[in-house]
């Protein structure tokens, strides 16, 4: 169960503010806990947007163990709307973060399902390079396809158990991973489970991710756009514009609640000082009857 202090609510989101480092921990208590299908999964403006027009993805959503801040946009509301989220954590950090941590302490064993056979085989190379300690136990390139059919649901299910995997990282693609998580985690036997789609391509090289200056300015989206416009001009020309009239409608509704309960607390003060005065004059009065 999650404390007030480790997760903040975002347009009924319930979004982690507990850093990079908080999350990894979370997510080392969830592989440790002894259970199945726990997992995370990113949120940011256009998977908002999106979900609130597909409930499958909703509920794939809200029922993510862990909902990590991945947006410039989450942080920007959180700053706009005073709440406690002061660290962007994306899917490749978290990745990393995640790696260094099961590393220092010996390993684990990881299971990628998405992408590319070719890309694949490249993030394989690189882990063994990076970390050693840790197995790639399996991996499986699911046909491409816009919905997997019972036997090709079967067949991931059956490869990734037969591998005995500590975490499950799965690159779809976001809606499309969330929900085969939530759809098939009560028969997968993984402690964990990572949505974190572009992050196969950025950790393979097959795709070049914004550099540090750009992540730093909250733009690492920009490149990205002027390298694939098409793909992602919905993402961020039709998405972001609807997230921001959000904060603003939100950020208005809370200042006009503010200003109403300012008014109405001083109505009451008000009333209550001209009865206490009323008590105070009556009790003189009284007293000097006698």
């Amino acid at each position: 169960m999650d404390s007030l202090h480790d997760v903040t609510n975002i347009f009924g989101y319930q979004v982690s503010c507990r850093g990079i480092h908080g999350d990894v921990a979370q997510a080392r208590v969830f592989m440790s806990a002894g259970r199945n299908g726990c997992y995370m999964a990113c949120a940011n403006p256009h998977s908002l947007v999106v979900a609130s027009q597909d409930d499958h993805f909703c509920s794939s959503l809200k029922e993510a163990n862990l909902l990590l801040p991945d947006g410039t946009g989450i942080i920007v509301a959180a700053r706009t709307l005073n709440l406690p989220i002061s660290e962007r954590v994306a899917g490749f950090e978290f990745f990393q973060g995640l790696s260094e941590s099961l590393a220092k302490d010996g390993g684990a064993r990881y299971f990628f399902l998405g992408s590319s056979n070719h890309v694949l085989n490249l993030i394989t190379e690189r882990l063994n390079k990076e970390y050693p300690e840790i197995t790639v136990c399996g991996t499986y390139s699911p046909p491409f396809k816009s919905e997997f059919s019972a036997e090709d649901n079967a067949a991931m299910v059956a490869a990734i158990n037969g591998a005995r995997p500590d975490v499950l990282w799965v690159g779809m693609t976001a809606p499309k991973q969330e929900k085969w998580i939530r759809e098939q985690r009560g028969k997968l036997q993984v402690p964990f489970c990572g949505a974190i789609g572009a992050v196969f391509d950025f950790y393979a090289g097959t795709k070049e991710r914004s550099s540090a200056v750009w992540r730093r300015l909250g733009l690492e989206w920009l490149p990205r756009f002027f390298k694939e416009p098409k793909r992602l001009w919905e993402r961020n020309m039709k998405s972001t514009p609807i997230f921001l009239w959000w904060l603003a409608r939100e950020k208005a509704r809370r200042v006009v609640k503010s200003y109403w309960l300012g008014n109405k607390l001083c109505e009451y003060l008000s009333k209550t000082a001209v009865l206490d005065m009323d008590k105070a004059n009556s009790r003189k009065l009284n007293s000097e009857t006698r």
